[in-house]
């Protein structure tokens, strides 16, 4: 298993290249623009994506859908309460200026517990609304190895993701922070939407925004 992180867009965010180095597929999550940059290290590395998947439906998670499904005929994949929000300006933010909201609709639509294989890794979906209703953050159980968990714009390290868009809720937020991530093993690393990782052992002890007993 790789992971291979790009920074992309007016607002830097995290696009994660997840790839089976056995049989060199890969998955492409969260291309928020840049797309010939996201095309030319898969390209350097030799992988064939096999999907294309959204933790959710902002503009600066989704900019370089039409693009990569263009040339590489990808599967696209995100949340069934953001599908529609994909092609909504409205709902994507492409309104405020931060790119086309040119992305084609989804090919598949996700609920919590789905699977995506990627060769023979394998990402559970864990639905985390708040930031916005669709949101969703994957897991990749590790064997001998800490879990690995993609969390978009749901937790960072040292932050959470904002509430103050259309459709999002801070209420439903940290509840979804508290009752799917909190509990997961202390060693799980995250890879958040934007900025570094980080672990949930190291977030539950020192994010300002999580007061817990833990």
């Amino acid at each position: 298993m790789i992971v291979k992180k790009l920074t992309v867009g007016p607002l830097q965010g995290n696009c994660y290249l997840l790839a089976d180095e056995r049989t060199s597929e890969a998955a492409v999550i969260d291309p928020g623009g840049e797309g010939e940059k996201i095309r030319a290290l898969l390209e350097k590395e030799g992988w064939k994506p096999v999907a294309l998947i959204n933790t959710h439906a902002h503009i600066d998670h989704t900019a370089a859908n039409k693009f990569l499904k263009e040339i590489y005929d990808l599967p696209l994949l995100i949340h069934s309460a953001d599908g529609d929000s994909l092609t909504d300006p409205n709902l994507n933010l492409s309104l405020l200026g931060l790119g086309s909201s040119d992305s084609p609709p989804p090919d598949r639509t996700l609920g919590a517990g789905d699977e995506i294989k990627i060769g023979g890794l394998v990402l559970s979906v864990l639905h985390t609304p708040g930031h916005s209703p669709g949101s969703i953050c994957l897991r990749l159980r590790g064997d001998s190895s800490p879990d690995i968990i993609f969390t978009g714009d749901t937790l960072f390290a040292g932050g959470v993701g904002r509430t103050d868009f259309p459709g999002g809720s801070t209420e439903e937020l940290m509840e979804s922070i508290r009752q799917k991530l909190l509990t997961l093993p202390d060693d799980s690393v995250i890879y958040p939407g934007h900025g570094p990782p980080s672990t949930i052992g190291r977030e539950k002890s020192s994010n300002p925004f999580l007061i817990s007993p833990w």
